[in-house]
C-alpha cells in the first residue's frame, strides 16, 4: 500500500480547532520549543478528539528536539522508555508527553552516515561511566548512555527488529513527514502547527476521519507484523468513536490475530484495561470475538464461553460489561479489580464451586480459584498480584453479606473493597432481584457507621475538629541489676 500522498494543509479558518480548547500546559510546551528553534506540532489522539468534537484525554508533542536537548530546556523533564525513547514533561496537574520525530520502521534510516555506530549487539555490556564524567550529548542521540548515578538509560541499537518482523526498538530520529508515515493509523497522524494554528495532514487522515476509519498506514500485514498490539488498538478506536475498520486493515487482523500473544504479557494487560474501561467495553468485547482476538488472550476462558451451562449460553460477561458502560457513562469509576471480578466473575465462581465439591473451605476454595485462574493467564495476559488479591477480596465478601449485621459488621464495612464489593452484589442483584436487597442493607449500615465518625470530626461551629494531641508515652526506666555478692 503506498504511504506518500500530497502534503494537506489545512488552515485555521476551515477547521474547528482553537487554542482555547488545548491544555494550557500543552501550549507552553509548544510556544518554549518554537521559541528555542525547534520544531513542534500538536499529534494524535488529541487533535483527533479535537476535530470530531470530543474532549481529549491527552495531549501529546511531537519535535525535531532530541531527547538530551529536551532534557536541558525543560527542568521538569524525565526520559523514559527502551523501545521508545520518550520525554514526560511533568506539571502539577498533567503530564505531557513529548517524542522526537522518528523515521519509518522499514529500515531505510539506516543507511545514514551514523548508522554503523548503531550496529552495536542486542546485548552489548557499555561500561559505565564515572559518577564525576561529563557525559556526551550526542551518546543519548547513538542510543548508549549512562546517567550520573551509573542507572542505565539506553543501550545497543536504536532499531532493532525481531527475526518475523516485530519492532523490538525504534530510536531512529526523522522529519515530521517520517514520523506521520510511522504512526500506526491515519486518523492519529494528524499535526497541529502551532505557528500558524493549521492542520498538516501527510497520510490522509482527513478524510478518514470524514468517512469514519480506522486505516493503517501502510500496508497493515506489515504494520501488525511490526507491532501486534496494533490490532488491539484498532478494535479500541472503532469502538471508542463509532468507526468501522477498512476493509484492507480488517482482513489483516483476521490473518495475524494469532500473533498478538507476541506482545509481551504485562503490556496486553495494559491495552486490554485500556479497551474495557473507556465507556464502550461491551462492543469491545463483541468486535475482540469477532476479529478472533479475545481467543487468543483469554483462550481458556473463551473455551469456557463456547460451552453452554445447562442449556444456556454464558452472556453474564455481556451484561457485566454493559454494566460497566453505564456506570463509566454516568461519570462513575471502576477499579481494575472490579473490572476483573465482574467480567470473569461467573467462571471464578463456577472454580469456586469446584473446589468447594471437592472438601475446600469456602476461602481456601476461593484461593485455589484465583490461583488457577493466574496461572491460566501468566503466558498471555498477566494481571498484577494486587489486583488479583483484591478480586479474591471481592468474591470472598459476597459469602459475608449473607450475614446482616453478623459478627464484626464493622470490619467488613472499613475492609479497603467494600466498595468494590457493594458494587459487585449490586451487579448480582440487578442480575437476579431479590425480594429482600442485602446491597440496600449494606449501604444503610455503612452509611450509619459513617455519620457518627463525619460528625466527630466536625466541630460544633462547623469547621473540623483539631486532631487530639497523642499523649507521650513515659519510658519505663530499666532497673539496674543488683551487684551479685563476690564469691568467697
Amino acid at each position: 500500500m503506498n504511504t506518500k500522498r500530497n502534503k494537506l494543509v489545512i488552515p485555521r479558518a476551515e477547521h474547528s480547532i482553537s487554542r482555547s480548547l488545548l491544555s494550557p500546559n500543552g501550549v507552553k510546551v509548544l510556544y518554549k520549543l518554537r521559541d528555542h528553534g525547534y520544531t513542534a506540532y500538536l499529534v494524535g489522539g488529541g487533535v483527533r478528539d479535537l476535530l470530531l468534537g470530543r474532549e481529549p484525554k491527552d495531549f501529546d508533542v511531537a519535535t525535531d528536539a532530541t531527547p538530551t536537548q529536551l532534557k536541558k530546556l525543560f527542568r521538569n523533564c524525565r526520559l523514559i522508555g527502551r523501545r521508545f525513547r520518550l520525554a514526560h514533561l511533568h506539571f502539577q496537574d498533567e503530564i505531557i508527553e513529548v517524542a522526537t520525530f522518528r523515521a519509518g520502521a522499514d529500515g531505510s534510516a539506516a543507511e545514514a552516515p551514523d548508522a554503523v555506530e548503531n550496529e552495536l549487539p542486542e546485548r552489548s555490556v557499555v561500561p559505565e561511566a564515572p559518577s564525576d564524567a561529563t557525559l556526551d550529548p550526542a551518546l543519548d542521540d547513538l542510543g548508549t548512555r549512562h546517567g550520573r548515578d551509573g542507572r542505565h538509560l539506553l543501550s545497543g541499537p536504536r532499531m532493532l527488529k525481531s527475526e518475523d518482523g516485530m519492532v523490538l526498538r525504534d530510536n531512529i530520529f526523522g522529519t515530521p513527514e517520517e514520523d506521520a508515515v510511522r504512526r500506526d493509523f491515519t486518523v492519529n497522524a494528524l499535526f497541529y502547527n502551532i505557528v500558524d494554528f493549521s492542520i498538516i495532514d501527510h497520510v490522509g487522515g482527513i478524510e478518514d476521519l470524514k468517512h469514519g476509519l480506522i486505516r493503517t498506514i501502510g500496508d497493515p500485514l506489515v504494520r501488525f507484523t511490526e507491532d501486534p498490539v496494533r490490532m488491539i488498538r484498532a478494535v479500541r478506536f472503532a469502538a471508542m468513536l463509532g468507526f468501522n475498520i477498512e476493509s484492507q486493515t480488517e482482513a489483516a487482523m483476521c490473518e495475524l490475530c494469532g500473533t498478538i500473544n507476541k506482545a509481551t504479557p504485562p503490556r496486553l494487560y495494559e491495552e486490554v484495561l485500556k479497551l474495557l474501561m473507556m465507556g464502550a467495553g461491551e462492543r469491545t468485547y463483541q468486535m475482540l470475538r469477532h476479529y478472533g482476538l479475545f481467543e487468543p488472550l483469554f483462550p481458556h476462558f473463551d473455551a469456557w464461553l463456547s460451552r453452554e451451562s445447562d442449556c444456556y449460553p454464558h452472556v453474564r460477561v455481556g451484561k457485566a460489561l454493559d454494566w460497566i458502560d453505564e456506570r463509566i457513562g454516568a461519570g462513575g469509576t471502576v477499579s481494575a479489580p472490579l473490572l476483573i471480578a465482574l467480567m470473569f466473575g461467573e467462571y471464578l465462581e463456577e472454580k469456586v464451586s469446584g473446589f468447594r465439591a471437592e472438601g475446600f473451605p469456602p476461602q481456601q476454595a476461593t484461593d485455589a480459584a484465583l490461583a488457577e485462574f493466574a496461572g491460566e493467564l501468566s503466558a498471555t495476559v498477566v494481571i498484577p498480584n494486587r489486583v488479583l488479591i483484591a478480586v479474591r477480596e471481592i468474591l470472598s465478601c459476597q459469602l459475608r453479606f449473607q450475614k446482616t449485621p453478623g459478627r464484626n459488621a464493622r470490619g467488613v464495612v472499613g475492609r479497603h473493597v467494600f466498595p468494590d464489593a457493594l458494587a459487585y452484589l449490586c451487579f448480582l442483584e440487578q442480575l437476579n432481584p431479590p425480594k429482600r436487597s442485602l446491597a440496600d442493607w449494606w449501604q444503610r449500615f455503612a452509611e450509619e457507621q459513617a455519620a457518627p465518625e463525619a460528625a466527630a470530626a466536625t466541630s460544633p461551629s462547623g469547621e473540623p475538629a483539631e486532631a487530639k494531641p497523642k499523649k507521650r508515652r513515659r519510658r519505663r526506666r530499666r532497673r539496674k541489676p543488683a551487684d551479685t555478692p563476690a564469691a568467697e
